[in-house]
């Protein structure tokens, strides 16, 4: 039996190796806190780029400090690799991989069970595994416990499971990265911790005491999954009601924008919250969609819920509605016309594009026969998505008077600081603006 006060006291000390699975917007600054703080960090990775990135101290996420990657990788007390076969040697395995939706919006549970079986294959007793993937209320109890469990053939003969809570330690504590938030950082977010039995809980929170400024510790690991949807359909439902009243707005000719900021004012019983092309990023547009696959098991319909996910998912056809309605006002038909977007990140000042509506919306343009170039001064080359994998290749273009006027039509779709409005204002025949960057009136701009 593995006892969790020896495993804690190790910790405490800073004994222990800490592996994080998946170096990506989650995983990356995690690893670089947890080797701030003095621990020795295994990363890893099955993208062979970010490894060698991670070992030569070179960032690959802008909103994250390079130099940050490059203090850690000086120090050595951050290292990745591809071998996963390493997983036997820390102490804590945090595993940070993408929880996506499938083409009918159930969950895509792929990404987790490989790497619990890769996991599996190397658990020895007295290692801490923790799930940081937003996923279903049940996870950790049912899914990934039952992978560790298993018997596996190590050498001759069958070993005998692991049982969790006896010779290891499970736990989930969901990530809350914000990219790009000025304010608030791995280490300054408030951690969710909920274990499979109380010493999974004591051992997690043990973990993230040394690194986090606070932890907050639950009573069961379905209690931790709740509260990372509930946090996230929260933001989903409340986007879709000022999507929704946008659109309602905007047919009885009234500017959804003036009305969100005079509504601001008020100091109690209001929370804003702004529209935009469709939702976007990591979390917002997948997690409703887990509870509600998972309330289904339990006979019961999300209904408010599902009503929002699809206010939301129209949006982006919403918008190439007003494009296409604007065109036509100036007797251009969309077929043929040039359409410069501009913004590929989910949101503004970031260079992260999972999930963005941009693509979505370029995706709708293209079928309908536009010619599309994009500018995003944080995103050079529009990556490859899995939820849009035929979509061609396209590079930011630098914007310019020239490129802005040798299209019909530019597109607002996330708004950047950097971005000279003003010169797009200036430049553009016609504008169409779904983030209210322009609020007084233009005879170029249509909002969205």
């Amino acid at each position: 039996m593995a006892s969790s006060e020896e495993l804690i006291a190790r910790i405490r000390a800073h004994q222990v190796t800490v592996g994080i699975i998946g170096l990506g917007y989650v995983g990356l600054p995690l690893a670089l806190t947890f080797a701030e703080r003095g621990f020795r960090v295994l990363g890893f990775d099955v993208d062979p780029a970010k490894v060698t990135a991670v070992n030569r101290g070179e960032g690959y996420i802008k909103h994250l400090d390079p130099e940050r990657v490059a203090a850690a990788a000086r120090s050595e007390r951050l290292q990745a690799t591809t071998d996963f076969a390493r997983l036997g040697e820390p102490d804590a395995i945090l595993i940070c991989v993408p929880t996506p939706l499938t083409p009918q919006r159930e969950p895509d549970m792929s990404y987790v069970v490989d790497t619990v079986r890769k996991v599996q294959a190397r658990l020895r007793p007295g290692q801490l595994v923790v799930l940081e993937s937003t996923t279903y209320p049940g996870t950790t109890d049912e899914l990934v416990r039952g992978i560790l469990e298993e018997a596996i053939e190590r050498r001759p003969g069958s070993h005998p499971p692991l049982l969790a809570g006896r010779d290891f330690f499970l736990a989930f504590s969901p990530e809350r990265e914000d990219p790009g938030n000025p304010h608030y950082q791995t280490a300054t977010i408030p951690k969710v911790v909920g274990g499979i039995d109380e010493a999974s809980c004591a051992v997690a929170r043990a973990l993230y005491d040394e690194v986090i400024a606070r932890t907050v510790a639950v009573s069961s690991a379905r209690t931790a999954e709740a509260v990372k949807l509930t946090e996230n359909i929260f933001r989903a439902v409340n986007i879709a009601l000022v999507n929704e009243l946008k659109v309602v707005y905007d047919a009885m000719g009234i500017d959804v924008w003036e009305v969100l900021d005079a509504a601001a004012t008020k100091p109690f019983g209001f929370m804003r919250f702004n529209p935009g092309p469709g939702w976007g990023g990591h979390c917002i547009p997948l997690d409703p969609f887990y509870l509600a696959w998972k309330a289904r098991e339990y006979g019961h319909s999300t209904r408010f819920i599902e009503l929002a996910g699809e206010v939301n998912v129209k949006m982006p056809e919403y918008v190439v509605q007003k494009l296409m309605l604007a065109l036509n006002d100036r007797g251009r038909a969309m077929k043929g016309s040039k359409i410069l977007v501009l913004g590929l990140a989910y949101k503004k000042d970031i260079d992260d594009p999972r999930e963005s509506p941009a693509f979505e919306v370029i995706h709708a343009l293209l079928r309908l026969g536009a010619a599309v170039a994009y500018h995003d001064p944080h995103v050079p080359r529009a990556p490859r998505m899995r939820s849009w994998p035929d979509l061609p290749a396209l590079a930011s273009q630098p914007l310019t008077p020239e490129l802005l006027a040798a299209h019909d039509a530019t597109l607002v779709v996330t708004d950047h600081t950097a971005v000279d409005y003003e010169l797009v204002a200036t430049h553009a025949p016609l504008i169409v603006d779904t983030r209210g960057v322009y609020r007084a009136p233009r005879s170029n701009v249509v909002k969205a």
